[in-house]
């Protein structure tokens, strides 16, 4: 949490109560279908709570559905340059378990994630959009979406027709060996790149092998389960000890199928899939590092043409006197853009730095959470295991005795 800035010049009594922590807490919640066949879709109960003064209120509840969730993302990634965009999770590619029991939960859990991790950002806490996502009612929303949308038609065909002109002239030229394209190649940035690229090499790893291990976890249960059944109608079949001990055999079998089972969901809400959310957070990342490269380009190629106008408005002064005043509006133009192209780039450099720490952060925390939770889960499980066939060997142990007594006895 942020602590609120004490007032200047206003000394604060030692008796006088702590400043009240600005909080902002958000849960999603209730998953609910709604519609049918090819438009359905899930809601959900969003719930804030804050103190914080730009929120109209001590509590608010909306509901919102998979889409609003991905035109909040949209609008934080347009807005916040260099900002490390908490990641949404994935559609469904398949369409028979988007409605799911398992598939709902999890997404229900990612996207409480997503909105938790915004409120937690010093900067995106504050945002417009995140206010307007947890705030507006049903009406409001969709005038907020609607007006939002339309920034993306403000530019007329021809406009488009001319970006994608340009940008195939780009593409030609680079594919045709006529151009390269200008790429930052600071010590910096070179470092951060191969972070991330082994980053996601090795968080990829470590996910497909907690796959793995839910899954062998989830199927050992099974097997457990069956074979638990199975022995208990053998031992239907038997009477006196070795009956018992069948039966005895089948409820162990079975209580471990429980645990394993339950472990196996476990893993995949708590070691699976935050171990996915980071690797989506590296695509964040990416995404940023993308914008920072873009960035870079536009400030090279605009420093650039100022420079060659500038050359130009010289020449012309000797030259071409009466061309001078239009080439200087020219050039003072593209100075102007160059110099805000800089800023901009800048900015996104300097902003990029300091998500790198804290997502640095954040990592250290949270994987070291997980990882914890995960060697605590595995160790109670294996003295679950090993308690429940240490007490049913003891019971063998005891009826084979006692078998072994009555068989002298017969004999005798």
């Amino acid at each position: 949490m942020v602590s609120r800035q004490r007032s200047a010049g206003i000394p604060s009594s030692p008796n006088s109560p702590a400043p009240e922590q600005p909080f902002l807490s958000i849960s999603v919640t209730d998953p609910v279908k709604l519609g049918n066949n090819v438009q359905a879709y899930i809601s959900y109960r969003v719930s804030t709570k804050t103190n914080m003064q730009e929120y109209r209120g001590l509590e608010k509840i909306v509901i919102r559905r998979y889409s609003d969730f991905v035109w909040l993302h949209e609008r934080l990634t347009e807005r916040y340059k260099g900002i490390i965009i908490p990641p949404l999770p994935e559609k469904s590619a398949v369409e028979k378990f988007r409605f799911s029991a398992e598939f709902i939960e999890v997404r229900r859990r990612a996207l409480d994630v997503f909105l938790n991790r915004i409120a937690a950002h010093p900067i995106l806490r504050q945002s417009d959009d995140l206010k307007s996502f947890l705030q507006a009612d049903e009406d409001s929303w969709v005038v907020e979406k609607s007006r939002t949308a339309e920034g993306v038609f403000k530019k007329k065909p021809s406009d488009f027709m001319q970006i994608f002109k340009d940008v195939q002239s780009k593409v030609t030229d680079v594919v045709l060996g006529k151009e390269k394209p200008l790429e930052e190649t600071s010590e910096e940035y070179e470092k951060v790149k191969h972070y991330v690229t082994e980053l996601e090499d090795h968080l990829g790893e470590a996910q497909k092998q907690s796959y793995r291990l839910v899954k062998r976890h989830s199927e050992l249960g099974q097997a457990l389960a069956e074979f638990g059944k199975s022995v208990k109608s053998l031992g239907g079949c038997e009477t006196g000890l070795l009956g018992k001990a069948f039966g005895e055999l089948g409820n162990r079998a079975e209580l471990l199928s429980y645990k394993l089972q339950k472990q196996a969901q476990d893993l995949l809400m708590n070691f699976e899939e935050p171990l996915k959310e980071y690797v989506r957070t590296v695509q964040s990342i990416k995404a940023v590092l993308s914008d920072r490269a873009q960035a870079f380009r536009q400030q090279r190629e605009l420093f650039e043409a100022s420079k060659l106008k500038e050359i130009n408005l010289e020449k012309l002064r000797v030259v071409r006197p009466d061309k001078v005043g239009e080439a200087e509006i020219d050039y003072r133009e593209t100075k102007l853009q160059s110099d805000e192209a800089n800023r901009r780039y800048e900015e996104i450099v300097k902003v990029m730095q300091q998500e790198m720490v804290r997502f640095q952060e954040e990592k250290t925390r949270d994987l070291g959470a997980v990882f914890h939770e995960f060697a605590r889960g595995q160790a109670q499980l294996a003295n679950d295991t090993a308690e429940a066939w240490k007490v049913l060997a003891s019971q063998l142990d005891a009826w084979s005795h006692q078998s072994a007594g009555k068989a002298v006895e017969s004999s005798a």
